[in-house]
């Protein structure tokens, strides 16, 4: 099998291990756009869904490749990239595709967590349900595209648990559990996390 190469909207090692492990059966390598040589400016998320937001980091990729002719041998790539948040039942949805700067621009993961807490003081525990969300669009060099969404449904707690997680891992107790992803730790959360049921369902697409 001749193996080709996709480009991943992402400089996360652990994204990358993730999907060429799915695409590798498929006879592609993955390498970050850094490796790739693209310029790592700054894509403007203008849509205002995980959808929307994940197609326009892929096709921004690919419109910087068919601009720069010093990067004519990945023409033939297709492009990968996701894009994640919370969604809370209490608050109409929110943070949603705005999670990464929940707390303003700058904002620390902890800063994130305090917001939300705060935001969430008073609501009983019946009514603390939450999704976390990840939508992985991968476009092919003829414009066709595949989209794969997965979600892992759970709870917020009412106050920070655990110190093995990232962004909300902390106060996210997925549904059948009784401990937050930061307290489980990656073995566990990558199993049963939103991402995860993201690349199972791209593998599926794949066929």
């Amino acid at each position: 099998m001749n193996t080709k190469t996709a480009i991943l909207a992402s400089q996360n090692k652990n994204k990358i291990r993730e999907i060429e492990a799915i695409l590798g059966k498929h006879g592609f390598s993955v390498i970050s756009r850094d490796d790739a040589g693209i310029p790592t400016d700054d894509i403007e998320e203008t849509g205002t869904t995980f959808e929307e937001n994940s197609y326009i980091k892929a096709s921004a990729i690919r419109d910087m490749i068919e601009a720069d002719p010093a990067l004519e041998k990945y023409l033939d790539s297709p492009i990968i990239a996701d894009d994640s948040g919370l969604m809370v039942d209490a608050l109409d949805g929110a943070p949603g595709i705005y999670s990464a700067r929940y707390a303003g621009e700058g904002c620390t993961y902890d800063d994130n967590n305090v917001k939300l807490l705060a935001a969430l003081e008073g609501v009983p525990e019946s009514k603390r349900g939450a999704c976390f969300v990840t939508v992985i669009t991968m476009i092919w060099p003829d414009g066709s595209r595949l989209v794969a969404r997965g979600e892992c449904k759970g709870k917020i707690t009412e106050e920070t648990r655990g110190d093995r997680g990232f962004g909300f891992d902390p106060v996210f107790i997925p549904d059948g559990y009784d401990k937050t992803f930061a307290e489980m730790g990656p073995d566990v959360k990558n199993r049963i996390s939103h991402r995860a049921k993201a690349l199972e369902e791209l593998e599926r697409l794949l066929g």
